[in-house]
């Protein structure tokens, strides 16, 4: 990631876009110069070959994004999913990749609104099975006998986005809306009319039950056989969120029992679905994954994809973001030089550590009210700078922090408020050794102040290439190593010297070129490390 300045976190300059997607985000993203290339239908293969020279990829929902897709892509910073939820993309390879995966929310909130009305309308009245019966030259009036809406119960599993605007809607048919939600709260949802209560008190109440969670271990078989027991008998159900949320073979089971008394589904476990007995079912009403099918939701999707990567690379906003929310306060020039300190620190210290093992513990406090809201993203830096070291990891803010914990890394972090000047303290653990930094941001420049207890009289700026050693302080030292680079053919370039003027002490030294053989210092000063930041 490039940093500096006002530059924005991330460059995108080639995107592929691997499926039909509406063309004003294309137009969006070539507007912004961005190069755009569309192929669409790629077998997995072709992909894998295709991807290695994008830095961006935009997908809908049939491309499937796996790892050895991901892992082919050499420069890829961003997958891009126009449409809610990321099912197809694997998002945890794309972490450790430091990949961004980004979706677009609420795109298709409106039309998967209505699509679930209009399944709750059809389920009240049969009206998919009155017209296949029509078209089969019949008029059977008794056959479809319905119920109204008005007075009935509507559990609403899943009160986000979608979840609102079903109950704003069914609101308007007179229906009681109740509903559950881990995350929302329920002061919430009673200002738009829905009562919250646990999933046990829920079940029994509702005449009809839409789900609108993602899919995840904790929502997969939400309603099952316990949950159809608890409803009431002929209890009518909806999902046009997520195959696999309702139970498909428990709720064959309740119709078949008819403890439920019908079903509009949208989407499926396996799609298209080549179990077809539940579509096959005379009280299903059954789409193929028309969620999202409007032109005004493609057209959306389309264009937030698009807008939301153009912000990111212009240094606006990041928004949609579903695996690096750690970015989202890093789109400020003030940041960007915060940021560099943590890396910066983090490289220095590793230095220090170079001949010891690996590190196990890092701890980071940031300090001043200026750095409030920023410790998630100083720690992450730091861990940039801890981790870099020219393998094919490649640690950046997205990604520091998983490959820290693969790592059997601990990292803890804290903030200490009351102080008007910011600064990031660091200390690890190497072996039951420790190693402490302490720097900031002075005049927009990144510096250190302190290093393994030695407080510099000068604050050490944190660029170029620097030498830091510990020795004992004496008035030879300084005309000594100056010789000493002088023979190897490097020039000092800065001189800091500690604020202490007794006992063993770090020193800092500018260089012009890195010094090759760190060795030949030995006889000069107890420890030696050169960092180029």
């Amino acid at each position: 990631m490039r940093r500096g300045g006002e530059m924005a976190p991330i460059s995108i300059k080639r995107i592929l876009i691997s499926e039909s997607v509406d063309p004003c985000c294309k137009k969006i993203l070539q507007e912004n110069g961005i190069q755009v290339t569309e192929k669409q239908n790629m077998s997995k293969d072709d992909l894998i070959a295709e991807i290695k020279d994008y830095d961006g990829l935009v997908v809908r929902s049939a491309t499937k994004v796996t790892a050895d897709v991901i892992n082919a892509a050499g420069n890829l910073k961003i997958i891009g999913r126009a449409g809610t939820g990321v099912d197809n993309v694997d998002v945890d390879a794309a972490t450790i990749k430091g990949v961004i995966v980004m979706n677009t929310p609420s795109g298709n909130t409106i039309s998967a609104a209505e699509l679930t009305c209009t399944l709750l309308m059809s389920l009240s009245r049969h009206v998919p099975q009155a017209a296949m019966s029509m078209k089969a030259g019949n008029w059977d009036r008794k056959k479809f006998m319905g119920t109204e809406l008005y007075g009935k119960i509507l559990g609403i599993v899943g009160l986000g986005r979608i979840g609102k605007e079903v109950a704003t809607r069914m609101q308007s048919f007179g229906m009681k809306t109740i509903g559950y939600d881990p995350i929302t709260t329920p002061e919430v949802t009673v200002t738009w009319g829905v009562e919250q209560m646990s999933l046990e008190q829920l079940w029994p109440q509702c005449d009809y039950i839409t789900v609108h969670t993602p899919l995840m271990p904790s929502t997969a078989g939400l309603l099952k056989d316990t949950s159809f027991a608890k409803c009431k008998k002929g209890v009518k159900v909806v999902n046009c969120a997520r195959g696999g949320i309702i139970d498909e073979d428990a709720l064959l089971r309740a119709l078949e029992s008819r403890q439920c008394g019908g079903a509009g589904l949208d989407v499926f476990v396996e799609e298209p679905p080549k179990n077809r007995a539940l579509v096959n079912h005379p009280n299903v009403i059954s789409c193929p994954h028309l969620g999202a099918s409007t032109k005004e939701a493609q057209a959306r999707c389309g264009q937030d994809i698009a807008l939301q990567i153009v912000d990111m690379v212009m240094g606006k906003s990041l928004v949609g973001a579903v695996n690096a929310q750690v970015l989202a306060s890093t789109f400020t020039p003030e940041s960007h030089q915060w940021i560099k300190l943590g890396e910066a620190i983090g490289a220095v210290l590793k230095s220090c550590t170079t001949s010891k093992q690996p590190f196990s513990q890092v701890q980071i406090i940031t300090q001043g009210d200026c750095l409030k809201d920023s410790s998630a993203y100083m720690t992450s830096a730091v861990m940039v700078g801890l981790l870099s070291d020219g393998s094919q990891s490649c640690p950046n803010l997205v990604n520091s922090l998983t490959l820290a914990k693969e790592s059997g890394i601990t990292v803890t972090r804290n903030h200490s408020e009351g102080l008007t000047q910011g600064a990031c303290e660091v200390e690890i653990s190497v072996n039951g050794s420790s190693y402490r930094a302490t720097g900031s941001v002075q005049g927009g420049v990144p510096v250190l102040l302190e290093l393994n207890r030695s407080v510099f009289r000068q604050p050490v700026s944190l660029t170029g290439i620097l030498l830091f050693f510990k020795a004992v302080a004496s008035p030879p030292l300084l005309p000594s190593v100056t010789g000493l680079l002088a023979t190897a053919g490097v020039e000092m370039e800065s001189f800091s010297a500690p604020a202490a003027r007794s006992g063993d002490q770090w020193y800092c030294v500018g260089l012009s070129s890195l010094l090759v053989d760190l060795g030949a210092l030995k006889s000069l000063v107890k420890a030696a490390a050169q960092v180029s930041v």
